[in-house]
């Protein structure tokens, strides 16, 4: 046996969550496993949306969030959705501000073949909680050097 494996510290945040009419049959957002990063946000469709191929659908949750100061919730694709059936979010992540109070909705694209049908209570997105950190600008009239300089896009042969 090697050594034990120390567990990383287990940040957790209160975030405040007003269901929405129009969602209040459907669970809030959960964690499938004990060590996923997101919650599952689910579709609160009145009726089986279909997206078709190279289309895109904005998509509610019914929840409004009030994401604590300091932090971001992001918004990504489910890996399983992108895989099978070719839905992606395109503006991933897509960041839910800590002062923005509307409704979380999620937006699908669809790069697959077939078109795709959203039913109620599918599980459309993950949403993930991050720290965000607020820049500072210092002008200058130019950049310390490093080895890599201006070089970006591929210069480094991949």
């Amino acid at each position: 046996m090697g050594a034990p494996v120390e567990r990383p510290l287990n940040l957790a945040i209160a975030v405040p969550v007003e269901v929405l009419p129009h969602a209040a049959d459907l669970a809030l957002p959960a964690y499938a496993t004990a060590g996923a990063a997101g919650l599952d946000l689910v579709a609160a469709v009145p009726a089986p949306v279909t997206i078709a191929p190279g289309a895109r659908a904005m998509v509610p949750t019914g929840l409004r969030i009030a994401v604590p100061e300091g932090f971001e919730a992001q918004v990504r694709p489910r890996s399983g959705f992108a895989w099978k059936q070719g839905l992606v979010v395109p503006n991933s992540p897509g960041t839910i501000d800590a002062d923005y109070r509307g409704e979380v909705a999620v937006i699908l694209m669809n790069l697959g073949a077939d078109p795709v049908v959203i039913a109620r209570g599918t599980r459309i997105a993950q949403l993930v909680f991050a720290p965000v950190a607020r820049a500072t600008w210092v002008p200058m009239t130019a950049l310390p050097p490093t080895a890599r300089g201006a070089g970006g896009f591929g210069h480094t042969g991949a």
